[in-house]
């Protein structure tokens, strides 16, 4: 029963992995066509596209929606594993 949980935590923790690669990816503008490159952005960039309108424009080129993203999935986490809990039990 337990199992159902820990597979949830372990998808978000994937997910969270991502987004920090993602920003780290970022700092050093590799290859945006290497495969991996490719499959970072293409996973992470249905989240954080809807997270830009949220934020206003910086000047500096400073993009803040992977903190917003990483919020919300905190937030969903919280929200997906209390109805598994409540399922289960």
């Amino acid at each position: 029963m337990y199992i159902m949980i820990y597979l949830v935590r372990t998808a978000f923790s994937i997910y969270r992995w991502l987004l920090l690669a993602r920003v780290l990816i970022s700092w050093v503008n590799p290859n945006p066509y290497h495969p991996a490159v490719r499959v970072v952005y293409d996973l992470t960039e249905p989240v954080l596209q809807p997270c830009r309108g949220l934020l206003p424009t910086y000047h500096y080129g400073i993009d803040f929606s992977p903190m917003i993203a990483l919020l919300g999935l905190g937030i969903l986490e919280r929200l997906v594993i209390g109805i598994v809990y409540g399922i289960l039990y």
